[in-house]
Protein backbone atom coordinates (compact mmCIF):
# COMPACT_ATOMS: atom_id res chain seq x y z
CA UNK A 1 0.00 0.00 0.00
CA UNK A 2 1.99 3.23 -0.81
CA UNK A 3 2.53 5.73 2.33
CA UNK A 4 0.35 8.29 0.49
CA UNK A 5 -2.62 6.22 1.09
CA UNK A 6 -1.88 6.38 5.05
CA UNK A 7 -1.58 10.33 4.91
CA UNK A 8 -4.66 10.42 3.11
CA UNK A 9 -6.08 8.32 6.39
CA UNK A 10 -4.48 11.19 8.73
CA UNK A 11 -6.58 14.17 6.89
CA UNK A 12 -9.47 12.23 7.18
CA UNK A 13 -8.78 11.74 10.71
CA UNK A 14 -8.41 15.16 11.12
CA UNK A 15 -11.69 15.87 10.10
CA UNK A 16 -13.68 13.14 11.82
CA UNK A 17 -11.86 14.78 14.95
CA UNK A 18 -13.83 17.63 14.37
CA UNK A 19 -17.19 16.47 12.97
CA UNK A 20 -17.55 14.24 16.02
CA UNK A 21 -16.37 16.22 19.03
CA UNK A 22 -19.70 18.03 19.24
CA UNK A 23 -21.41 14.43 20.09
CA UNK A 24 -18.77 14.15 23.10
CA UNK A 25 -19.10 17.49 24.01
CA UNK A 26 -23.18 17.71 24.09
CA UNK A 27 -23.67 18.69 27.84
CA UNK A 28 -20.54 20.97 28.26
CA UNK A 29 -21.44 22.32 24.67
CA UNK A 30 -24.99 23.07 25.93
CA UNK A 31 -24.01 24.62 29.06
CA UNK A 32 -21.14 26.75 27.37
CA UNK A 33 -23.47 28.20 24.21
CA UNK A 34 -26.57 28.45 26.56
CA UNK A 35 -28.69 25.68 24.65
CA UNK A 36 -30.57 22.60 24.92
CA UNK A 37 -29.06 18.90 24.39
CA UNK A 38 -31.60 18.74 21.57
CA UNK A 39 -29.99 21.79 20.05
CA UNK A 40 -26.61 20.99 20.02
CA UNK A 41 -27.19 17.98 18.53
CA UNK A 42 -28.27 20.15 15.47
CA UNK A 43 -24.80 20.99 15.16
CA UNK A 44 -24.25 17.74 14.04
CA UNK A 45 -27.16 18.19 11.56
CA UNK A 46 -25.49 21.43 10.59
CA UNK A 47 -22.15 20.05 9.87
CA UNK A 48 -24.18 16.99 8.11
CA UNK A 49 -25.97 19.57 5.90
CA UNK A 50 -23.18 21.85 4.89
CA UNK A 51 -21.43 18.58 3.93
CA UNK A 52 -24.22 17.18 1.73
CA UNK A 53 -25.26 20.48 0.02
CA UNK A 54 -21.94 22.67 -0.10
CA UNK A 55 -19.33 19.40 -0.50
CA UNK A 56 -20.11 18.58 -4.62
CA UNK A 57 -19.92 22.27 -5.27
CA UNK A 58 -16.71 22.55 -3.72
CA UNK A 59 -14.76 19.76 -5.36
CA UNK A 60 -16.50 20.71 -8.97
CA UNK A 61 -13.91 24.19 -7.94
CA UNK A 62 -11.28 21.58 -6.66
CA UNK A 63 -11.02 19.83 -9.88
CA UNK A 64 -9.26 22.14 -11.62
CA UNK A 65 -6.09 22.15 -8.99
CA UNK A 66 -3.65 18.99 -8.80
CA UNK A 67 -5.01 16.83 -6.41
CA UNK A 68 -2.27 17.52 -3.66
CA UNK A 69 -3.20 21.68 -4.47
CA UNK A 70 -6.95 20.87 -3.71
CA UNK A 71 -6.02 18.99 -0.57
CA UNK A 72 -3.69 21.42 0.84
CA UNK A 73 -7.03 24.59 -0.38
CA UNK A 74 -9.46 21.94 1.15
CA UNK A 75 -7.13 22.19 4.86
CA UNK A 76 -6.88 25.66 4.99
CA UNK A 77 -10.84 26.50 4.57
CA UNK A 78 -11.51 22.93 7.39
CA UNK A 79 -8.92 24.84 9.91
CA UNK A 80 -10.69 28.53 9.56
CA UNK A 81 -13.66 26.83 10.28
CA UNK A 82 -12.26 24.87 13.21
CA UNK A 83 -10.26 27.85 14.58
CA UNK A 84 -13.88 29.88 14.48
CA UNK A 85 -15.62 27.28 16.31
CA UNK A 86 -12.66 27.20 19.22
CA UNK A 87 -13.58 31.22 19.51
CA UNK A 88 -17.01 31.04 19.26
CA UNK A 89 -18.90 32.86 21.74
CA UNK A 90 -23.03 31.84 20.62
CA UNK A 91 -24.72 29.20 19.11
CA UNK A 92 -25.27 31.33 15.72
CA UNK A 93 -21.56 31.25 15.20
CA UNK A 94 -20.78 27.76 16.08
CA UNK A 95 -23.35 26.92 13.60
CA UNK A 96 -21.49 28.92 10.64
CA UNK A 97 -18.19 27.53 12.03
CA UNK A 98 -20.09 23.90 11.65
CA UNK A 99 -20.95 24.81 8.25
CA UNK A 100 -17.62 26.27 6.64
CA UNK A 101 -16.02 22.66 8.20
CA UNK A 102 -18.63 20.07 6.87
CA UNK A 103 -17.90 21.66 3.26
CA UNK A 104 -14.73 21.94 3.87
CA UNK A 105 -14.62 17.84 4.86
CA UNK A 106 -16.49 16.86 2.56
CA UNK A 107 -14.70 18.05 -0.62
CA UNK A 108 -11.69 16.52 1.35
CA UNK A 109 -13.64 12.90 1.70
CA UNK A 110 -14.22 12.74 -2.19
CA UNK A 111 -10.99 13.97 -2.78
CA UNK A 112 -9.02 11.62 -0.86
CA UNK A 113 -11.06 8.76 -1.76
CA UNK A 114 -10.62 9.79 -5.35
CA UNK A 115 -6.88 9.85 -5.17
CA UNK A 116 -6.76 6.59 -3.07
CA UNK A 117 -9.12 4.93 -6.35
CA UNK A 118 -5.99 6.37 -8.61
CA UNK A 119 -3.20 5.16 -6.54
CA UNK A 120 -4.22 1.70 -6.02
CA UNK A 121 -4.75 -1.32 -8.71
CA UNK A 122 -8.62 -1.62 -8.85
CA UNK A 123 -8.15 -5.61 -7.27
CA UNK A 124 -7.50 -4.05 -3.92
CA UNK A 125 -9.53 -1.03 -4.20
CA UNK A 126 -11.86 -1.58 -1.41
CA UNK A 127 -8.59 -2.37 0.77
CA UNK A 128 -7.12 1.10 0.18
CA UNK A 129 -10.28 2.72 0.38
CA UNK A 130 -10.49 0.94 4.25
CA UNK A 131 -6.94 2.17 5.12
CA UNK A 132 -8.09 5.65 4.33
CA UNK A 133 -11.61 5.07 5.93
CA UNK A 134 -9.18 4.06 8.87
CA UNK A 135 -9.00 7.81 9.84
CA UNK A 136 -12.85 7.59 10.33
CA UNK A 137 -12.42 4.47 12.39
CA UNK A 138 -9.55 5.87 14.25
CA UNK A 139 -11.12 9.13 15.06
CA UNK A 140 -14.06 7.24 16.79
CA UNK A 141 -11.51 5.31 18.74
CA UNK A 142 -9.33 8.48 19.76
CA UNK A 143 -10.90 11.69 18.78
CA UNK A 144 -14.15 11.12 19.58
CA UNK A 145 -13.07 9.99 23.34
CA UNK A 146 -9.88 12.37 23.60
CA UNK A 147 -11.98 15.40 22.67
CA UNK A 148 -14.64 14.29 25.64
CA UNK A 149 -12.09 13.70 27.89
CA UNK A 150 -10.03 17.25 26.85
CA UNK A 151 -13.46 19.18 26.98
CA UNK A 152 -14.78 17.65 30.17
CA UNK A 153 -11.15 18.92 32.19
CA UNK A 154 -9.52 22.01 30.50
CA UNK A 155 -13.26 22.91 28.02
CA UNK A 156 -14.97 22.44 25.10
CA UNK A 157 -12.59 25.09 23.51
CA UNK A 158 -9.41 22.96 24.29
CA UNK A 159 -10.79 20.11 22.46
CA UNK A 160 -11.50 22.55 18.69
CA UNK A 161 -7.79 23.43 19.63
CA UNK A 162 -6.57 20.86 19.89
CA UNK A 163 -8.20 19.33 16.82
CA UNK A 164 -7.02 22.16 14.71
CA UNK A 165 -3.08 21.45 15.88
CA UNK A 166 -4.04 17.79 14.10
CA UNK A 167 -5.17 19.13 11.05
CA UNK A 168 -1.93 21.42 10.71
CA UNK A 169 -0.29 18.21 11.14
CA UNK A 170 -1.92 16.26 8.47
CA UNK A 171 -1.93 19.65 5.97
CA UNK A 172 2.09 19.43 6.56
CA UNK A 173 2.15 15.80 6.14
CA UNK A 174 0.04 16.48 3.07
CA UNK A 175 2.34 18.65 1.52
CA UNK A 176 5.52 16.64 2.05
CA UNK A 177 4.20 13.30 1.45
CA UNK A 178 1.67 13.83 -1.59
CA UNK A 179 3.08 13.32 -5.05
CA UNK A 180 2.79 16.18 -7.34
CA UNK A 181 0.61 14.07 -9.95
CA UNK A 182 -1.03 16.00 -12.89
CA UNK A 183 -4.86 15.98 -13.75
CA UNK A 184 -6.78 14.85 -16.42
CA UNK A 185 -8.93 17.52 -18.20
CA UNK A 186 -9.77 20.82 -16.91
CA UNK A 187 -12.58 22.00 -14.39
CA UNK A 188 -15.86 22.24 -15.83
CA UNK A 189 -14.54 19.11 -18.65
CA UNK A 190 -13.48 17.08 -15.97
CA UNK A 191 -16.75 17.52 -14.21
CA UNK A 192 -18.51 17.07 -17.01
CA UNK A 193 -17.39 13.69 -17.77
CA UNK A 194 -18.25 12.82 -14.31
CA UNK A 195 -21.56 13.47 -14.66
CA UNK A 196 -22.69 11.31 -17.06
CA UNK A 197 -22.36 8.34 -14.21
CA UNK A 198 -25.35 10.19 -12.81
CA UNK A 199 -27.55 9.02 -15.98
CA UNK A 200 -27.63 5.51 -14.80
CA UNK A 201 -30.90 5.11 -12.40
CA UNK A 202 -28.67 2.37 -10.30
CA UNK A 203 -26.14 4.62 -8.92
CA UNK A 204 -29.25 6.33 -7.10
CA UNK A 205 -30.66 3.14 -5.62
CA UNK A 206 -26.70 2.63 -4.64
CA UNK A 207 -26.49 5.79 -3.07
CA UNK A 208 -29.87 5.29 -0.92
CA UNK A 209 -28.53 2.16 0.33
CA UNK A 210 -25.30 4.14 2.35
CA UNK A 211 -28.17 7.13 3.26
CA UNK A 212 -30.05 4.23 5.49
CA UNK A 213 -26.94 2.55 6.78
CA UNK A 214 -25.40 5.64 8.03
CA UNK A 215 -28.84 7.54 9.19
CA UNK A 216 -28.78 3.76 11.26
CA UNK A 217 -25.84 4.19 12.81
CA UNK A 218 -25.91 8.09 13.53
CA UNK A 219 -29.18 7.82 14.79
CA UNK A 220 -27.83 6.17 17.81
CA UNK A 221 -24.40 7.42 17.67
CA UNK A 222 -25.29 11.29 17.70
CA UNK A 223 -26.73 10.45 21.26
CA UNK A 224 -24.87 8.20 23.09
CA UNK A 225 -23.53 10.26 25.55
CA UNK A 226 -26.62 11.18 27.22
CA UNK A 227 -28.61 8.28 26.58
CA UNK A 228 -25.49 6.33 28.24
CA UNK A 229 -25.21 8.35 31.27
CA UNK A 230 -28.96 9.01 31.63
CA UNK A 231 -30.49 6.00 30.38
CA UNK A 232 -27.88 3.33 31.90
CA UNK A 233 -26.47 5.05 34.74
CA UNK A 234 -23.00 4.98 33.64
CA UNK A 235 -21.05 8.23 35.17
CA UNK A 236 -19.48 11.20 32.90
CA UNK A 237 -16.39 10.05 33.59
CA UNK A 238 -16.77 6.55 32.44
CA UNK A 239 -18.02 7.14 28.69
CA UNK A 240 -14.88 8.36 27.38
CA UNK A 241 -13.53 5.01 27.93
CA UNK A 242 -16.71 3.23 26.77
CA UNK A 243 -16.43 5.50 23.65
CA UNK A 244 -12.80 4.44 23.09
CA UNK A 245 -14.17 1.09 22.97
CA UNK A 246 -16.76 1.76 20.47
CA UNK A 247 -14.16 3.00 18.27
CA UNK A 248 -12.48 0.14 18.62
CA UNK A 249 -15.01 -2.18 17.52
CA UNK A 250 -15.23 0.12 14.30
CA UNK A 251 -11.73 -0.29 13.76
CA UNK A 252 -12.09 -4.05 13.90
CA UNK A 253 -14.90 -4.07 11.97
CA UNK A 254 -13.47 -1.84 9.16
CA UNK A 255 -10.71 -4.02 8.65
CA UNK A 256 -12.83 -6.87 8.18
CA UNK A 257 -15.19 -5.00 5.59
CA UNK A 258 -12.12 -4.19 3.75
CA UNK A 259 -10.60 -7.51 3.40
CA UNK A 260 -14.11 -8.48 1.98
CA UNK A 261 -15.32 -5.51 0.24
CA UNK A 262 -13.65 -5.80 -3.69
CA UNK A 263 -15.33 -9.54 -3.78
CA UNK A 264 -18.76 -9.74 -1.46
CA UNK A 265 -19.38 -6.18 -1.72
CA UNK A 266 -23.32 -6.65 -1.53
CA UNK A 267 -23.05 -9.21 1.08
CA UNK A 268 -20.96 -7.46 3.38
CA UNK A 269 -23.69 -4.40 2.98
CA UNK A 270 -26.52 -7.32 3.61
CA UNK A 271 -25.12 -8.96 6.64
CA UNK A 272 -24.10 -5.38 8.26
CA UNK A 273 -28.19 -3.64 8.07
CA UNK A 274 -29.52 -7.38 9.86
CA UNK A 275 -26.51 -7.25 12.05
CA UNK A 276 -27.34 -3.61 12.99
CA UNK A 277 -31.11 -4.11 13.26
CA UNK A 278 -30.69 -6.26 15.75
CA UNK A 279 -28.12 -4.82 17.64
CA UNK A 280 -30.28 -1.22 17.08
CA UNK A 281 -33.58 -3.54 18.64
CA UNK A 282 -31.68 -5.20 21.51
CA UNK A 283 -30.18 -1.32 22.54
CA UNK A 284 -33.26 0.19 22.36
CA UNK A 285 -35.25 -3.04 24.69
CA UNK A 286 -32.60 -3.23 27.00
CA UNK A 287 -30.65 0.30 27.14
CA UNK A 288 -31.30 0.36 31.21
CA UNK A 289 -29.29 -2.47 31.46
CA UNK A 290 -25.52 -1.20 31.34
CA UNK A 291 -23.52 -4.84 30.81
CA UNK A 292 -25.76 -5.11 27.64
CA UNK A 293 -26.36 -1.68 26.93
CA UNK A 294 -22.71 -1.78 26.24
CA UNK A 295 -22.77 -4.68 24.16
CA UNK A 296 -25.30 -3.85 21.52
CA UNK A 297 -23.43 -0.58 21.59
CA UNK A 298 -20.17 -2.35 20.88
CA UNK A 299 -22.38 -4.43 17.93
CA UNK A 300 -23.12 -1.01 16.38
CA UNK A 301 -19.59 0.13 15.98
CA UNK A 302 -18.66 -3.16 14.62
CA UNK A 303 -21.74 -3.09 11.66
CA UNK A 304 -21.88 0.93 10.99
CA UNK A 305 -20.52 3.14 9.84
CA UNK A 306 -17.57 0.46 8.93
CA UNK A 307 -19.53 -0.27 5.65
CA UNK A 308 -17.63 2.34 4.26
CA UNK A 309 -15.51 0.46 1.93
CA UNK A 310 -18.00 -1.40 0.84
CA UNK A 311 -20.11 1.68 -0.07
CA UNK A 312 -17.48 3.19 -1.42
CA UNK A 313 -16.45 0.01 -3.76
CA UNK A 314 -20.36 -0.74 -4.79
CA UNK A 315 -20.62 3.22 -6.07
CA UNK A 316 -17.23 3.32 -7.70
CA UNK A 317 -18.37 0.36 -9.68
CA UNK A 318 -21.60 1.52 -10.54
CA UNK A 319 -20.79 4.54 -11.61
CA UNK A 320 -17.22 5.87 -11.26
CA UNK A 321 -13.80 6.69 -8.95
CA UNK A 322 -13.78 10.45 -10.51
CA UNK A 323 -13.45 12.88 -7.08
CA UNK A 324 -17.57 14.39 -8.02
CA UNK A 325 -19.03 10.78 -8.10
CA UNK A 326 -17.16 10.46 -4.54
CA UNK A 327 -18.34 13.18 -3.24
CA UNK A 328 -21.57 13.16 -3.93
CA UNK A 329 -21.78 9.27 -2.41
CA UNK A 330 -20.42 11.32 0.38
CA UNK A 331 -23.42 13.93 0.41
CA UNK A 332 -25.68 11.04 0.57
CA UNK A 333 -24.04 9.69 3.29
CA UNK A 334 -24.49 12.49 5.18
CA UNK A 335 -27.20 13.05 4.45
CA UNK A 336 -27.78 9.68 6.77
CA UNK A 337 -26.02 11.72 9.51
CA UNK A 338 -29.00 14.75 9.11
CA UNK A 339 -31.67 12.53 9.16
CA UNK A 340 -29.92 10.20 11.84
CA UNK A 341 -29.14 13.02 14.30
CA UNK A 342 -32.23 15.79 13.47
CA UNK A 343 -34.93 12.85 13.47
CA UNK A 344 -32.93 11.35 16.22
CA UNK A 345 -33.37 14.81 18.26
CA UNK A 346 -37.04 15.36 17.15
CA UNK A 347 -37.98 11.78 18.61
CA UNK A 348 -36.15 12.15 22.36
CA UNK A 349 -38.29 15.65 22.63
CA UNK A 350 -41.64 13.34 21.90
CA UNK A 351 -40.59 9.95 23.06
CA UNK A 352 -37.44 10.19 25.03
CA UNK A 353 -34.11 9.05 24.93
CA UNK A 354 -34.47 5.47 23.36
CA UNK A 355 -36.00 7.18 20.62
CA UNK A 356 -33.34 7.30 18.16
CA UNK A 357 -32.22 3.36 18.62
CA UNK A 358 -36.05 2.72 17.91
CA UNK A 359 -35.35 5.52 14.74
CA UNK A 360 -32.00 3.45 13.37
CA UNK A 361 -33.56 -0.15 13.60
CA UNK A 362 -36.46 1.37 10.98
CA UNK A 363 -33.70 2.72 9.07
CA UNK A 364 -31.65 -0.47 8.76
CA UNK A 365 -34.76 -2.38 8.02
CA UNK A 366 -35.41 0.31 5.34
CA UNK A 367 -31.63 -0.06 3.91
CA UNK A 368 -32.34 -3.78 3.75
CA UNK A 369 -35.26 -3.49 1.45
CA UNK A 370 -32.68 -1.22 -1.22
CA UNK A 371 -30.73 -4.18 -1.31
CA UNK A 372 -33.44 -6.85 -2.31
CA UNK A 373 -33.29 -5.77 -6.01
CA UNK A 374 -29.82 -7.12 -6.18
CA UNK A 375 -30.97 -9.88 -5.76
CA UNK A 376 -33.42 -10.34 -8.70
CA UNK A 377 -32.37 -12.14 -11.97
CA UNK A 378 -30.62 -10.62 -14.46
CA UNK A 379 -28.85 -8.26 -12.24
CA UNK A 380 -25.01 -7.95 -12.44
CA UNK A 381 -23.09 -8.97 -9.28
CA UNK A 382 -21.37 -5.57 -8.29
CA UNK A 383 -18.97 -7.71 -6.47
CA UNK A 384 -17.73 -8.83 -8.77
CA UNK A 385 -13.76 -8.31 -9.44
CA UNK A 386 -12.80 -5.44 -11.66
CA UNK A 387 -10.90 -5.95 -15.04
CA UNK A 388 -7.74 -4.14 -14.73
CA UNK A 389 -6.35 -4.29 -18.67
CA UNK A 390 -5.56 -1.06 -19.39
CA UNK A 391 -7.33 -1.94 -22.90
CA UNK A 392 -10.78 -1.76 -20.97
CA UNK A 393 -10.08 1.67 -18.76
CA UNK A 394 -11.85 4.92 -18.91
CA UNK A 395 -10.65 8.15 -17.97
CA UNK A 396 -11.92 10.23 -15.11
CA UNK A 397 -11.04 13.61 -13.83
CA UNK A 398 -7.41 13.86 -12.43
CA UNK A 399 -6.87 10.45 -14.98
CA UNK A 400 -8.50 8.02 -12.69
CA UNK A 401 -9.17 4.36 -14.61
CA UNK A 402 -11.92 2.81 -13.85
CA UNK A 403 -13.34 -0.55 -16.12
CA UNK A 404 -16.58 -0.01 -17.75
CA UNK A 405 -19.74 -1.16 -16.82
CA UNK A 406 -22.95 -2.68 -17.88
Amino acid sequence: MPRVIYILALGVFAMVSSEFAVAGLMPQLAAGLHATIPQIGYLITAFAVAMAAGGPFLTIAMIRFRPRTALVVLFAIFLAGNLLAATATSYAVMTVARVITGIAAQAFFGVAISLAARLTRPQVRGWAIAVVMNGLMVGTLLGLPLSTMVGERLGWRAAFWAVSAVAVLAALATMAGVPRLEHAGGGGEGARKEMGAFARPRLWLVFSTSTFIIGATFSAFSYLTPILTRVSGFGGGTVPFLLIAYGAATVIGNHVVGRLADRHTVGVQLCGLALNLLFLTGFALLAGIGVLAVTFMLGVGLVGVTMNPAMVTRVQRTGNAGPLVNTVHSSFITLGVIIGSSAGGVAIDTFGLRAPLWLGAALAFLGILTLLPEFTPGTSTPGATEESSPAGERRTAWGLSQSPRP
